[in-house]
């Protein structure tokens, strides 16, 4: 039997609150991330991310404080990342309550921190985002400060080198597509699908419900958006419900 399909609602958290925009610009608020949470438990998302958006040493114990808050009242896998570099941090998430740690820019810098997490933790925690956006010369490339700098990385080399170290999950987010509604980046998907066997979470572009079924049919494990749920133009439940009506199994 295939493994289910996983829809997850994406909380982009900045001082404590949820706030999304278009391409990582133009932010507004969506809600209070304990309350967006528990709705999104209610409505029989497979899990919730929660990523850090600012992560700086002044919001951290925010965020640690909104991940237990949630934990307490939230009973579905919780992934939390923005800021993570060492296995300390990873052990500070894991002890206020994440299922799932989420790991950025803390890997290119020092990649051996993603083998270092994996053998202390197991790879099942670890998930391994990957900022990616069209370089001009048209392949992908690796970019840190929300999409507006290259890391220097080819993206597809990335995540396979990624999974090779120990990461137990890559979240692909198109930085081009991000906001936009417009789809996900189909050709993204297919491309590291191609060079890694673990999960791959797409994110970046969704719109309708069609478009997690056609980055499901491109080869993502599980499906991630924010602003569509957090403002109401697509449910998890039509998400579920299309992703069923092409065959492909949901919980």
């Amino acid at each position: 039997m295939s493994v289910a399909v996983r829809v997850i609602p994406c909380l982009d958290v900045d001082a404590g609150r949820v706030v999304k925009g278009v391409n990582f610009e133009n932010l507004r608020d969506a809600g209070d991330p304990v309350e967006l949470a528990r709705r999104y438990g209610g409505q029989s998302a497979d899990e919730i991310t929660f990523l850090d958006i600012t992560a700086s040493s002044a919001e951290r114990d925010t965020m640690y404080d909104v991940v237990s808050r949630t934990a307490e009242e939230v009973f579905i896998p919780l992934t939390v990342g923005g800021g993570v570099r060492s296995v300390d941090d990873v052990d500070r998430l894991l002890r206020a309550g994440a299922d799932k740690v989420g790991i950025n820019t803390g890997a290119i810098a020092r990649p051996d921190v993603i083998a270092e997490i994996a053998d202390r933790f197991g790879s099942q925690v670890l998930v391994l985002s990957a900022d990616v956006r069209r370089a001009t010369d048209g392949h992908f490339e690796v970019t840190t400060h929300g999409g507006k700098r290259s890391a220097g990385i080819e993206a597809i080399e990335w995540c396979a080198h990624a999974a090779h170290l120990g990461a137990g999950e890559i979240l692909l987010n198109s930085m081009d597509a991000d906001g936009t509604k417009s789809g996900f980046d189909l050709e993204l998907i297919r491309a590291v699908r191609r060079e890694i066997g673990i999960p791959l979470i797409a994110s970046g572009g969704a719109g309708t419900a069609q478009h997690f079924v056609d980055a499901v049919d491109a080869g993502a494990n599980a499906v991630l958006a924010a602003s569509v749920f957090h403002f109401g133009q697509v449910t998890i439940a039509e998400v579920k419900a299309a992703l069923r009506a092409a065959g492909h199994p949901v919980r």
